[in-house]
């Protein structure tokens, strides 16, 4: 398999970049709030993206390892939300769980929806 230095530098960047972004959002609320917030923004954001590059086009090779794979994929967290599920009293576990769940999936549904409107 060859690595791609571009695509390599590309995923690292915006990794850090979202990483960043994450912690500073963690600074601001409490967890588990702020982890909760980052995961369906995220989501929201991911489904958006991908619409943008569906519906437009043509793009950089490295826009989406920089921003879906490397910005997001670093700003999300989702085994911090597991972590912090097995912190809560069972049945705030269960509705941050459960919550988290029926939040993100529709949120991706709605970025995509919402996005591809206005690139149209």
């Amino acid at each position: 398999m060859r690595i791609n230095a571009a695509v390599l530098a590309a995923v690292s960047a915006g990794g850090v970049l979202g990483a960043l972004a994450r912690y500073g959002l963690g600074t601001l609320l409490p967890t588990p709030w702020a982890t909760w917030l980052v995961n369906v923004s995220g989501c929201l954001l991911i489904g958006a993206l991908m619409a943008v590059i569906t519906h437009t086009g043509p793009h950089s090779p490295l826009l989406r390892p920089f921003l879906g794979v490397g910005f997001l994929g670093g700003y999300t967290t989702f085994s911090t939300a597991v972590v912090d599920t097995a912190h809560l009293p069972p049945p705030t576990a269960l509705l941050y769980l459960f919550g988290t769940l029926f939040a993100a999936v529709p949120a991706v549904a709605l970025g995509w929806v919402a996005a591809a409107k206005v690139v149209r």
